[in-house]
This record gives structure tokens, C-alpha cells and sequence, in this order.
């Protein structure tokens, strides 16, 4: 059945525009979806969701399994590993039927729970979900005393949370609120609260402020605002609780700031002064701050320095910096740290235990993983002198897991497996890593998972993700939805391309900025390595990229039409200069330092070359799902609004062009967890339709 056949799909109506820069003229004929309060953009987009659902129509039985399936692989009614913080243990349970987790906690110390400790309700995100399509929850913090937590919540998708304080003796509110709010952190005192609030145009966090307890808003002092544009800022407190922290930070700089937690109303001291292209993060023990610094190598070391001795000449190193190993984290406690580093691509937990009470640590050795491809991190950690020390692992085969590792017993204990129902065998799945070769000789790790029995060389149905920017590490993590991929023969594998943070900072360099059509090229190639190697059947490739995935999937699909069968792209970032040249856009500015800055020659004419928008030709295209969320505030929903109307004035083939727009969410799509399952089902049913798997 081609798209023709089910109805007409919506042809929006062209409106030219030109706009002309560095002796080039862009065209953008659909630049009028931007206005999002003009009912002719409502229509058409409510038009081509009415289009989709008529072209999916026939599978709705598939949907409806696909839904089935994935819904018996969840255990509905469930609660999380509980964590002690204060005189608390805090966890979150799920019930069955209800789309929100439920927030608790119960009283007591080492052991969990004391002996008749009720439960205690904090947030209940049923409750306060009643009455809107959309809810998240956002930032959060409970006072030292517990009684008192701060939260925000976003009804919109927008990520526009306002900010509310709970007593939680009471269970009352106080009066009042706060829109727009980023971190919050109580001071030490139980009554001072600080927040970030974000720039209303821009959308960056870019002021702090100081709320006293029980008095009006509009009397909260401002302490601090953040005027470059490039710069987001956050606020917290370190692990021992003794001081707050307020960070400003580029996607290339950063710059600290701290106050004792005890003394709010002091003045924030500098650590150090911002300098271009040095990033650096801090913690605190024992009058000393721990600083995971970039000064000397892209990949992080590790140094410390007196609290009140901040300048570089008192800085000793711990850990140096290491070629080919990132130095991710630091988790910094009274008696160890652990050193967070991805070496080969893989995560690594090094254990260190201070010597004493003196700042020499002893290396101990790191965590030991059982499989190839994994995830693993450190999980919910609130206690500062411990002998203990959780972490999350999970793989593309193994479940999400909680382990605590005692540092005096040198073992792991696992904690809880999250509980996969519905007759789920790991033993039937495997995964593997594997180098493709990209054409300028680099080896782009690609990691693979399926089930055993359905593979047969050559054959598969083959699921390709991608994402490849900011730096950001590709996590190899269980998904039980995919089992319903799985479990028909698909071979799923993920591309840790450059730009991606997969093989550390360097590798995120290679593929941004100048060099950013490496990220495309890598792709290409981990495609064409995994069909060459049996992996999967050259004729039936399906894609899938997210936000700057989507730009990958743009990218791609204009340069090699041919290779792929099926493309799935949310999101998308695909109109790239357009929004680039827009300073008003929310992220545009901090996004220079990624993508560069149009308005310098260079940069537009590289951009352009790879612009999915603008590189739009008469061609014949694969099958494509585009989706987008109307109240998006990282990709606005015009971006492939736009992509796809032009594309459907282009296309020389009868594959089906789809454009589905959440009406009521954001970036994320649905916030309740069966929604987002339903979501899930009608892109799993699309990529079977199209891959030829009915």
C-alpha cells in the first residue's frame, strides 16, 4: 500500500522568503508555522496527525499487541531501592493503572525502616497530574531538618517549572509560588532557600536568588545574574553539606562559586575565574576542594586545594590526566571516592580510600563488570561517612540493577533487579561490540544486541540508533520494549559516532564545530560494517535519532537516501540555519560553541553544507516517521513541521512521509509512563510495516 492510496497527505502552502548572507540566499517557504497561535498552523498540523493515523489505521492490531506486549514486561506495582538521607529513608513506588510514581519516605537511621514507621506521602504525581495532559516534576530538595521540601512542576511540556515549598508536617503549602525555576537548595538553616530562575526569551537559567521562608516572593533578593549568553548557571550543596555551590557553565567553560551553607546571607567567593575553554567541577572534604579540571588535557585530572587557597599554585594533582581515559566524575565521601572513567568506551567505577583523615588516597582497584557492552554509575548516594557505596549497572541484555559495594568487606551485594515479567530469558539474548571503519581510517565502536535464535547471517531486519553530539556518551542500558523488536528478529545495534562523548572529550571534538560531518560519515559507515557483516539485511535497514539525533537522521538520509529502508526521526533538529541565525531562540547563543556561529563566514558554509533543511532535493527518500511535540522548548515543533512540508514538494518516491505532533507535550513526548508506551507501539508498528515484518 503506498501513502496515496490511504488519503492525500497535507500539502502546506508555500510563502517564499529569502534571506541573504555571505553571498548565499536562503529560502525558508514555510517559515509562517512558526506562529504558533495562527489557526492555519494548528489546522495543518492537526491535518497531518489525522494523515498519520489514517496511514497506520491497518495496524491497529499490531499497535494494540505491540502495546500488550511491552505492558506485560513491566512490573506495574513496584517500588524502588530505598536511600537514607537525614533520619529518612526516601524511595518512590509505582501502582498499577496509575501513570505517575508516588514520592515517600519513612523514619529511620541504619536500618531501614524502624520498627512501625508509617509511610509518608510527599508528592503523589497522580494526584497532582489530575485535571493536565501533561506533568514532570522538577527540581527538588528537602530541608536539613525534613520538614520543609521544595519542588517545581511543569503542566506544559515547555519545561516551565514553578516552584512550590511544602511543609511536610502539615502537608500544607505555603502560599505563594515562583515560574520559571531551575535548581533549588536549602541552607543549612532550615529557612534561607535558593533558586535559579531562567531568562523568560532565552530560556537559560540565569539568575539566583535567595527566598527566606514564610515571607512574599516578590521580597526575594537577587544574588546573582549570569549576562553571558553562552552561560547556564545551577546551585546545590556538596555531599557533606557544608557549603552551596552555584556553577556557571558554557558548553566549553565553567566557573564556580561558594558560600558556607551555614552563613546564607554571605557573599559567593570566586574558586576560580572563568577562562575559555577550562572547564572544572568541585566537591569538598576536609577544608579541602576536589576539582576535576581540564587545564591540562582534554580528558580531566584531579586536584585539591586549601578552601581558602584557591589560586593554582596550591593546587596538588591526585589523579593525572590520562590520553585515553575520561575522567567523567568524582564521587567524593569521607573515607573514599570513587573515580568515574570511561576508557574503550565503557564505563569504570576506581575505587580510592582516603589514608586517614589526610587527602592521600590509595587506589583499590575499580568495580569488575561481567559483560562486553554495559552501563554503570553511581546511584543515589546521600550519606557522607559511610563504608558503603551504591551504584546502578545495567546492559542491553541485563535489567537495571542496584549494588552496594562495602568498603570493608570488598564485595558487592545487589539490592534489587528490576523485575522483567511476561516471561522474559536473558540467556535467549546476546550482545557484542564491534569497530566499524570510518573512511578516514577511525575505528566508530558500535555495540549489537538480539536474540539468538532468531539470528540467521545476512537476513535480520537491522535497528540502527544514533545520536552523536555535545559530547554526550550513548548509554547502553535495558529497554524491555525493545524485547517486542527482539523477539521478531531485529538486530538492534547503537553507533557511538564522533561527537559523542563514547571514547572522551577528543572524540567529542571530532565531531562538532568544523569536523561535524564526521558524525554523519560514521554513521554511514557502522551502517554499511553491519550489513557487509551479516549483521542485517541491506535492504531492510530501519534508523531512529532524537533532537540532535534527528540532525543526524536529516544528515544521512540526504546524503545516502539508498541505504536505508525505514527512518524514524523525533524531534529533530533540522533546520539549522534558520534557528542558528536566530539569537532569540532559546539555546541558539549557547549553541554556538557547538555547532559555530552562522554569522561568521566559516561556520555558514560549513553548517550549510550539511543543513538537512536546506539540503532537501528531488529524490527518492526512504520511508519516514517524523514526530515532534507542539510545547517542545529544545527543537520547536516548526523545525520538522517545516522539513516536512518542504520534503513533500521534493520526494520522487511513494514511501509514506509521516508527521505526528503531540499536541500536549514537549521535548520528552508523553509524561505518563502507559502514554509513552502507546507512543512507543506506534513507531515499533511503523518500522515493522515498513521493514516488511507484518
Amino acid at each position: 500500500m503506498n501513502q496515496n492510496s490511504v488519503a492525500t497527505p497535507p500539502v502546506a502552502r508555500a510563502e517564499h522568503k529569502e534571506t541573504s548572507l555571505h553571498g548565499f540566499v536562503l529560502t525558508d517557504d514555510y517559515s509562517w508555522l512558526r506562529d504558533k497561535e495562527n489557526p492555519d498552523v494548528t489546522e495543518y498540523l492537526e491535518a497531518e496527525n489525522a494523515y498519520a493515523e489514517a496511514y497506520m489505521a491497518p495496524q491497529a492490531a499490531l499497535r494494540d499487541q505491540l502495546y500488550n506486549e511491552m505492558l506485560s514486561h513491566i512490573k506495574q506495582t513496584d517500588v524502588s531501592v530505598p536511600y537514607r538521607d537525614g533520619d529518612h529513608w526516601y524511595y518512590s513506588r509505582t501502582e498499577e493503572g496509575k501513570q505517575y510514581a508516588i514520592f515517600c519516605r519513612k523514619r529511620g537511621t541504619d536500618d531501614w525502616p524502624e520498627d512501625g514507621a508509617e509511610e509518608e506521602v510527599l508528592l503523589d504525581g497522580n494526584v497532582m497530574a489530575e485535571g493536565h495532559a501533561f506533568f514532570s516534576i522538577g527540581g527538588t530538595d528537602i530541608s536539613d531538618d525534613g520538614r520543609w521540601l521544595a519542588y517545581s512542576v511543569d503542566y506544559t511540556g515547555f519545561r516551565q517549572y514553578t516552584l512550590f515549598i511544602k511543609d511536610l508536617e502539615s502537608g500544607e503549602l505555603l502560599p505563594g509560588s515562583v515560574t520559571r525555576v531551575g535548581s533549588v537548595v536549602w541552607a543549612a538553616d532550615n529557612f534561607n532557600l535558593f533558586y535559579t530562575v531562567e531568562d523568560e526569551e532565552q530560556k537559560r537559567q540565569f539568575q539566583l536568588w535567595r527566598h527566606m521562608r514564610g515571607t512574599p516572593y516578590p521580597a526575594d533578593v537577587l544574588i546573582y545574574q549570569e549576562d553571558d549568553e553562552r552561560f547556564n548557571i545551577g546551585a546545590g550543596r556538596t555531599r557533606d553539606g557544608l557549603f552551596i555551590i552555584m556553577e556557571s557553565a558554557s558548553h566549553t567553560t565553567t566557573e564556580a562559586r561558594f558560600i558556607p551553607a551555614g552563613d546564607p546571607e554571605g557573599t559567593f567567593a570566586i574558586i576560580l575565574p572563568r577562562e575559555d575553554e577550562h572547564e572544572y567541577y568541585v566537591e569538598h572534604r576536609g577544608g579541602l576542594w576536589f576539582i576535576r579540571t581540564n587545564d591540562r588535557g582534554r580528558n580531566f585530572r584531579l586536584v585539591t586545594t586549601p578552601v581558602i587557597a584557591t589560586q593554582r599554585e596550591h593546587w596538588i594533582e591526585r589523579i593525572p590526566h590520562r590520553e585515553n581515559v575520561m575522567l567523567e566524575d568524582v564521587d567524593i565521601f569521607n573515607r573514599f571516592y570513587i573515580a568515574c572513567d570511561r576508557e574503550d568506551g565503557l564505563p569504570r567505577l576506581r575505587l580510592w580510600r582516603f589514608v586517614a583523615d589526610s587527602p592521600v588516597a590509595e587506589d583499590i582497584g575499580e568495580i569488575a563488570f561481567p559483560e562486553p557492552v554495559y552501563s554503570a554509575y553511581p546511584h543515589i548516594n546521600r550519606i557522607f561517612d559511610t563504608r558503603k557505596f551504591r551504584y546502578s549497572y545495567q546492559s542491553l541484555v541485563t535489567p537495571s540493577s542496584v549494588f552496594e559495594y562495602d568498603f570493608g568487606t570488598g564485595e558487592s551485594t545487589l539490592l534489587k533487579q528490576v523485575e522483567v515479567p511476561g516471561g522474559f530469558d536473558r540467556t535467549l539474548y546476546a550482545s557484542e561490540r564491534v569497530n566499524a571503519v570510518a573512511s578516514d581510517g577511525t575505528k566508530v565502536p558500535v555495540s549489537i544486541v538480539y536474540r539468538k535464535d532468531k539470528r540467521a547471517a545476512g537476513k535480520n531486519p537491522l535497528y540502527v540508533y544514533g545520536y552523536g553530539s555535545y559530547g554526550y556518551a550513548l548509554p547502553l542500558g535495558f529497554g524491555s520494549s525493545r524485547l517486542s523488536l527482539m523477539d521478531r528478529g531485529v538486530v538492534i545495534a547503537y553507533a557511538h559516532i564522533r561527537g559523542g562523548g563514547d571514547l572522551g572529550k577528543t572524540w567529542h571534538d571530532a565531531g562538532k564545530m568544523l569536523v561535524k560531518r564526521n558524525t554523519f560519515t560514521d554513521f554511514i559507515a557502522a551502517v554499511e560494517h553491519l550489513t557487509a557483516n551479516g549483521y542485517g539485511d541491506p535492504a531492510r535497514v530501519a534508523i531512529e535519532g532524537g533532537s540532535a539525533g534527528g540532525l543526524l537522521m536529516g544528515a544521512v538520509v540526504n546524503m545516502r537516501p539508498d541505504l536505508f529502508r525505514c527512518v524514524i526521526s523525533h524531534v529533530p533538529f533540522v533546520d539549522v540555519m534558520n534557528t542558528m541565525l536566530d539569537a532569540s531562540l532559546p539555546l541558539t547563543v549557547p549553541e554556538y560553541e557547538e555547532w559555530g556561529n552562522p554569522n561568521e563566514e566559516q561556520y555558514f558554509k560549513y553548517m550549510l553544507s550539511y543543513s538537512p533543511y536546506d539540503n532537501l532535493k528531488a529524490a527518492s527518500y526512504p520511508s519516514m516517521l517524523v514526530k515532534t511535540s507542539l510545547h517542545d522548548s529544545q527543537v520547536m515543533y516548526w523545525e520538522p513541521a517545516k522539513y516536512v512540508a518542504k520534503l513533500r514538494t521534493l520526494k520522487t518516491d511513494n514511501n509514506p512521509l509521516l508527521l505526528v505532533t503531540n499536541m500536549k507535550a514537549g521535548h520528552g513526548g508523553a509524561s505518563g509512563r502507559y502514554d509513552y508506551l502507546k507512543e512507543i507501539a506506534f513507531d515499533y508498528a511503523f518500522l515493522l510495516k515498513e521493514l516488511g515484518m507484518l
